[in-house]
């Protein structure tokens, strides 16, 4: 069986990781390039960095900051924001990033998700998907979640996989940044609308909450912020907590960092 994920999330704003509450009220949460080589000492099996106003703002993600951050782990490390060409993505690959996520443009342009994997393989293709329920319906949100779409979160899900994506990235901005939880319900369904990975993303705030999504959202991968960042749930203890509930998880002794 394959091990479960789990990843921390670096969301970046003006150098510094952020983190807020439904993609609003966004608070300092640190140095990226400390926070990632933690992770990368407490067991984290991948990093994700998105650079959450590239999109908004119109510019390419930081390739600086980025390189600093592939220099100090280990660990996979996937990259997002503002990516929108095989140029960007060349030069991301080129400072250190493993795979790479895109989300606004792929909504835009779907023929960039089939022309990014012919070019560097699935393996490396990651679309992200901030989606939100409205009056029962999950609808796909934009830039930064910032614009609506009448897209169907799952449509869309199905869409992405045909065109050879490698994994989904899923984030529940009804769920971001609350501590109540994954969005379980709709990662389940996910799960069994398409054959590729899925990461779960958006509610974490307890051990328990990741043990569910594994069980009942059938996520392959969760990923986190916030209850990383200011260390409200420690990576090892995590990890050991889900192998004593038979989740198989990646372990390595280490000592904390």
């Amino acid at each position: 069986m394959l091990t479960k994920r789990i990843i921390p999330c670096l969301d970046i704003k003006n150098g510094r990781t952020v983190k807020g509450v439904n993609f609003v009220e966004l608070r300092d949460a640190g140095d990226p390039v400390e926070l990632a080589e933690r992770y990368a000492v407490e067991g984290a099996d991948e990093l994700v960095f998105l650079d959450i106003s590239a999109t908004e703002e119109e510019r390419k993600t930081l390739a600086n900051l980025v390189r600093k951050v592939a220099e100090r782990v280990n660990i996979p490390f996937t990259v997002g924001g503002g990516i929108s060409s095989a140029a960007d993505v060349s030069m991301l690959l080129k400072n250190g990033a493993d795979k790479i996520s895109i989300n606004s443009s792929a909504v835009k342009n779907p023929q960039l998700i089939d022309d990014l994997v012919a070019k560097f393989g699935s393996q490396c293709i990651v679309v992200a998907i901030d989606a939100k329920q409205i009056d029962g319906a999950w609808k796909v949100h934009l830039v930064g979640g910032k614009v609506p779409t009448d897209i169907d979160l799952f449509k869309w899900a199905k869409e992405v996989e045909k065109r050879g994506a490698g994994e989904i990235l899923f984030t529940s901005m009804n769920h971001d940044g609350t501590k109540n939880g994954f969005a379980n319900k709709a990662l389940a369904e996910l799960s069994e609308a398409v054959n590729i990975p899925i990461i779960a993303s958006g509610g974490a705030g307890n051990a328990e909450h990741f043990l569910d999504t594994f069980v009942d959202g059938k996520a392959d991968a969760a990923l986190a912020a916030s209850v990383f960042h200011f260390k409200e749930i420690e990576i090892w203890e995590l990890k050991a907590y889900l192998a004593n509930n038979h989740i198989p998880v990646r372990q390595k002794v280490q000592a904390k960092y």
